[in-house]
């Protein structure tokens, strides 16, 4: 394992941010216009080349940049040489989302609202009793979801902390969800939300 930064000797090594995440998309302006009008991103960046820089393949693409708030970047790449994108058939859809938080919940349910009332089918909220949840896909098929703190976060987060290493310890040796936790789904999963 690499030292965290300030110990051991010599120069460390740790990541300080992502830089950006990318996913492919069907149709750039599209999706710029989509995450503007849906999601109230800006358009930061758009690079395209007919050959791929790391590999030198030729393959044309467009690489579009979007600020996803707090010096986050979320990019996408529309390839319109290869075939149909699609979905790892194995994963569920649930499973790969891209998740962006949303100040309080106020706000989370006025994003609700606009994205209801401009077509778009929302899921939730979902009460994760760390953070509430609503979830959607955009025009390529991503799964979208928008959480907002509990105003209990910290005393939660410090209560899942605490149990962190025995779940994954316990999951690790049996695949069954560990008890450690309950606690915390269990007015979403007895329909008490």
């Amino acid at each position: 394992m690499i030292a965290p930064r300030g110990e051991g000797k010599g120069k460390t090594m740790k990541i300080d941010q992502i830089h950006h995440v990318a996913y492919r998309c069907k149709d750039a302006k599209e999706t710029v216009e989509w995450y503007g009008k849906m999601l109230n991103m800006d358009f930061v960046l758009a690079i395209a080349e007919d050959r791929v820089p790391s590999t030198h393949e030729p393959d044309p693409y467009m690489h579009i940049f979007l600020d996803a708030g707090n010096d986050n970047v979320l990019a996408f790449f529309e390839l319109p040489t290869k075939p149909e994108m699609g979905r790892d058939p194995n994963t569920p859809e649930w499973v790969q989302h891209i998740a962006f938080k949303v100040r309080d919940r106020d706000e989370l349910l006025a994003f609700k609202a606009h994205l209801e009332e401009n077509g778009v089918e929302v899921l939730g909220v979902t009460d994760h009793s760390l953070f509430h949840s609503i979830y959607f896909f955009d025009p390529n098929g991503h799964r979208i979801e928008l959480a907002c703190p509990d105003p209990e976060e910290a005393a939660l987060l410090a209560r899942m902390d605490a149990v962190k290493w025995d779940m994954l310890e316990e999951w690790s040796k049996t695949k069954k969800a560990p008890r450690h936790a309950d606690w915390l789904h269990k007015k979403e999963l007895s329909g008490a939300s």
